[in-house]
């Protein structure tokens, strides 16, 4: 039985009650966060606590927690639930109030949420042994504020079943100019000539811990360059590599985008070295 964490109590999952009148549930008004473990060590844990503090911020929500505290509670939580592959998704709303109304209510209390699932392990950097994944490809219909990890995610939702429909494990989103903004829960990276190229941080796409990981571990090694600048649709179809990346994925390789393949159809060397990099680096962060 799975133990969560509710403002304030540690109970079975099935024992965690929201009142209805919660603006999270209402109006998807929170920010959450997703931090990954592997055998009780967590992969990003401060950054994650910085995105999430920007985003509380972001919103206006007030929220006096340390990121001690959320080291306390996330390791309470890693320990109740067997340590083992676990995903600590925690979030926050702005709480419940006693009307539905659309104004920011004062002098209610913010809604703290906390639980584990389990997670695959790591992804092992080895080709063999690795599953590729292909993606469709959408127009980003999306709002305007892509950069704050809201949990309001319609959008992001109808654009993952898109794909899933499709049988596709993703799907790659492109704006009005044709320009790849991101996945429906993945930031996206191309390589082209042995370079390393992801789209430029703004409002339409989220900051991704492991994005940024990425980056800084290719850049601090030094031997593959990394660009962040815009990517076309027609630079991802003539890609070499295409990767998706997320807390619970790391680095997936992608081999082919709406039924063709992405460069010869094969994992590629650039992936293996990305990969082998986060992986000996990532508990660092």
């Amino acid at each position: 039985m799975s133990i969560a964490f509710l403002d304030g109590q540690y109970m079975p999952i099935e024992q965690a009650k929201i009142s209805p009148m919660d603006r999270g549930f209402l109006f998807g008004d929170g920010i959450y966060e997703v931090v990954p473990s592997y055998a009780g060590k967590m992969v990003g844990f401060a950054p994650h606590i910085a995105r999430m503090k920007s985003g509380l911020e972001a919103i206006g929500i007030q929220l006096d927690w340390s990121a001690e505290d959320w080291a306390q509670l996330c390791n309470r939580l890693i320990v109740e639930n067997g340590a083992g592959n676990l995903g600590l998704y925690l979030h926050v709303t702005r709480g419940t109030d006693n009307k539905r109304f659309h104004a920011f209510p004062k002098n209610i209390a913010p809604t703290i949420f906390a639980y584990t699932f389990e997670i695959a392990p790591p992804p092992i950097a080895d080709k063999s042994k690795v599953k590729a994944k292909k993606v469709s490809t959408s127009r980003d219909l999306r709002w305007e504020r892509c950069q704050i990890k809201s949990t309001a995610l319609l959008g992001n939702v109808l654009h993952f079943q898109h794909g899933y429909e499709q049988g596709s494990d993703e799907t790659l989103l492109f704006n009005a100019d044709n320009q790849l903004t991101e996945a429906s829960a993945c930031n996206v990276f191309i390589v082209k000539d042995g370079s390393v190229i992801t789209p430029l941080l703004d409002n339409q796409k989220l900051p991704g811990i492991t994005r940024q990981i990425v980056i800084d571990v290719l850049r601090n090694d030094g031997q593959i360059s990394v660009e962040e600048r815009t990517v076309t649709m027609d630079e991802v179809a003539n890609a070499d590599e295409v990767w998706i990346t997320s807390s619970s994925k790391e680095i997936a390789p992608i081999t082919e985008i709406d039924g063709k393949p992405v460069g010869d159809g094969n994992i590629g060397d650039i992936w293996l070295a990305a990969q082998t990099l986060y992986s000996a680096a990532k508990f660092d962060y």
